[in-house]
């Protein structure tokens, strides 16, 4: 919270080029099924939030950003492709799980439901696993070196990487 008691919000993208910081009261969360913001996505959907009259501020770098129709702007890391906004005359919407702290904006609409994929619904009924459940990937998983931005603002990126 910010001195005002206004909402302060943190995120940026997977290397750390691009962050940004939203102050005060977000707008409504979806998730949209157009074809387009799968394809902005590369994903089955696109989870957005509505910055609406919430101060945001880039705090590091900028998106750049691709005109995707006559009314849209959408923005991403020039250097690691990571989505990060929706762009349009109405407002700017941010993606969901580039905020640090994701789980605390949940969507409660669902858009562009013709664009919706056939799948989509039933995903939550097929088999999961963590990924310690699965002893041939323990090897592959204990070994991995993350280069990933944290999920909190820093300083300088990247670190010194040993």
């Amino acid at each position: 919270m910010s001195l005002d008691n206004r909402p302060v919000y943190s995120g940026g993208c997977q290397c750390g080029a691009v962050r940004f910081h939203v102050e005060g009261a977000l707008g409504d969360a979806s998730v949209c099924h157009c074809r387009m913001c799968q394809k902005a996505f590369g994903n089955f959907y696109a989870p957005l939030v509505s910055v609406r009259k919430a101060k945001l501020a880039w705090t590091r770098g900028e998106p750049k950003r691709f005109r995707s129709s006559n009314y849209a702007l959408r923005g991403f890391c020039g250097e690691c492709g990571t989505p990060l906004s929706y762009e349009a005359p109405d407002g700017t919407a941010l993606a969901i799980a580039a905020f640090d702290e994701p789980e605390e904006i949940a969507p409660t609409v669902q858009w562009g439901l013709e664009g919706k994929l056939p799948y989509v619904d039933g995903i939550h009924e097929l088999p999961g696993y963590s990924t310690e459940e699965d002893p041939d990937a323990a090897d592959f998983v204990n070994d991995i070196v993350s280069y990933q931005h944290p999920d909190h603002d820093t300083e300088r990126w990247p670190e010194d990487r040993k």
